[in-house]
């Protein structure tokens, strides 16, 4: 009975061997596949979350790329009219001053030398008709 018992305890220890010899590669094995699942799992999850990212952020940009147009196109818009106001406004002093030469140059002509000496000849007569106003004074 002895070596009955001796040889279920050898063989009880390596059946043991046995399994925990082959379960030791089963065991990294399993580790393996759990470690290269999470990096597929990793890599695939980050490539999600850069392709979400550069979409809004294109998305950001072009709504922040219209709003800048936009503003642009209001700034030139006011500008425009601003400028055309001023225009307008120039071209008024612009045609004021052509009437201003206009008339000084019609009567830089004989005319105006007429009407100086018409002018000059009413101061005279009305000199001459104060002298004789003070005159007709002292006589009464």
């Amino acid at each position: 009975m002895e070596t009955n018992i001796q040889t279920t305890a050898t063989r009880t220890v390596e059946r043991s061997a046995r399994r925990s010899r082959s379960s030791v590669p089963l065991f990294l094995a399993a580790w393996v596949l759990l470690i290269g699942g999470g990096v597929i799992g990793t890599v695939w999850y980050t490539g999600q979350v850069k392709a979400k990212l550069t979409q809004d952020i294109s998305v950001q940009t072009a709504q922040q790329i219209t709003a800048m147009q936009q503003n642009y196109d209001k700034q030139l818009k006011e500008m425009q009219t601003r400028f055309t106001g001023e225009l307008t406004t120039v071209q008024g002093k612009v045609d004021a001053l052509n009437e201003l030469l206009q008339f000084t140059k019609d009567n830089a002509n004989s005319k105006t030398d007429n009407s100086n000496k018409l002018f000059s000849q009413l101061n005279e007569v009305k000199k001459e008709l104060a002298a004789l106003q003070k005159s007709l004074d002292v006589l009464k």
